[in-house]
């Protein structure tokens, strides 16, 4: 047996112990990375700046409620490498296993009624002081038989530059995802976030040509982090960008912001409450694109556009927007993905952006099952 499908046989083991755990690897790094929580080392902070002072993997929603907690897993066990993740002895996780989470219902929006919302979306830009506004939507795929363990090592091969990663939680259910988006990085004595937004689909070999709409819509998310850190008192950094950024099936227009790291040593947890969530994932401004997001939207976005990655990990911070995501339930993958409106925003085009962003994940699925025929 290869390391390889030893890795895909533990992962199958911990998703039907049904333990807490997050599996991830961070971009451009095949380094995989688990870790593991016993029941006692859940902790369910009711904010984020309550995770001041803490360490262990982050797993936030959209929105803080009783039904979708901020969750973090203390490292219980904690394993760097595959070569040491397979040494893992799986006795040493039973005590680890949990009732299945309660699954909420789904709802599935049809065609014309996402074409309708954006339509609404982009007449109340037009006609408000609303400059964007992200909308989603949930995109189902049946799950058939294949080995979640195989799911995700296809993922960790065809997404290099994403976030890979896989989380199983009590009070969060089973997800999986291929994230591009940096929330906020350390390396060293630095700190990174990143204005994210624009959206098309993945050419090779071409440059890359980024519209009025795509170039508004990521400046609305740039400016929003400026004022941020100047609110922090952050007021040396650099920039890197606009860049083109490849992740998956589609590209993204992105500006990093580099800082030094000591800015944050008394308020981390306090500056990532301020920080998620960024108008990337909401819109701008953002307590309207908020509200907005409420009315319009009619499924619960969950962890959809929440947050996670390692909180303190040997002294580093890795977290990034919960992007080109799916909640995995018993006979669906439910995907999650959504679109920035402004009032150059064309429905038929949002729609079809949608579609693009699930074929990060979708692909993936249908890898597999090729796989498993051939």
């Amino acid at each position: 047996m290869t390391d390889n499908e030893r890795l895909i046989h533990l992962i199958d083991e911990l998703v039907t112990l049904n333990c807490s755990f997050a599996l991830w690897s961070v971009p451009g790094d095949k380094t995989l990375e688990l870790l593991i929580s016993c029941q006692e080392a859940l902790i369910y902070p009711n904010e984020v700046s309550r995770l001041n002072g803490q360490e262990g993997f982050v797993f936030a929603p959209y929105h803080i409620s009783e039904e979708t907690p901020l969750i973090l897993l203390k490292p219980d066990i904690y394993k760097t490498g595959i070569e040491e993740i397979l040494k893992l002895n799986m006795d040493d996780v039973k005590v680890c296993q949990k009732e299945q989470a309660n699954y909420t219902s789904h709802y599935v929006i049809e065609k014309d009624e996402y074409l309708s919302d954006i339509e609404q979306t982009v007449n109340t830009i037009k006609n408000t002081k609303l400059a964007k506004a992200i909308v989603s939507r949930i995109i189902p795929a049946e799950r058939k038989n294949e080995s979640l363990g195989k799911l995700y090592t296809q993922l960790f091969e065809q997404t290099p530059n994403a976030f890979v990663y896989m989380v199983n939680l009590p009070k969060a259910g089973l997800w999986m995802g291929a994230t591009p988006e940096i929330l906020l990085k350390s390396e060293g004595k630095t700190m990174e976030t990143v204005s994210l937004a624009g959206t098309q689909p993945r050419v090779s070999g071409t440059e890359y040509g980024w519209s009025t709409k795509d170039i508004e819509e990521q400046a609305f998310v740039s400016r929003y982090l400026v004022d941020l850190l100047y609110r922090f008192d952050i007021h040396r950094y650099t920039t890197r960008g606009p860049e083109t950024l490849e992740s998956g099936k589609v590209a993204h227009l992105f500006t990093s912001f580099l800082f030094a790291k000591k800015k944050l040593d008394d308020c981390l947890g306090d500056f990532i409450a301020e920080l998620h969530p960024t108008p990337a994932v909401c819109g701008f401004p953002k307590s309207k694109a908020d509200k907005f997001i409420s009315t319009i939207e009619k499924h619960d976005r969950r962890y959809y556009s929440g947050f996670l990655g390692p909180w303190q990990l040997k002294d580093s911070v890795r977290l990034f927007v919960n992007l080109r995501c799916m909640e995995i339930i018993p006979e669906k993958y439910m995907l999650y993905a959504g679109g920035g409106i402004t009032s150059r925003s064309v429905p038929e085009e949002e729609w079809e952006e949608t579609n693009n962003k699930a074929k990060t994940l979708l692909s993936a699925i249908e890898a597999i099952r090729q796989n498993d025929l051939d």
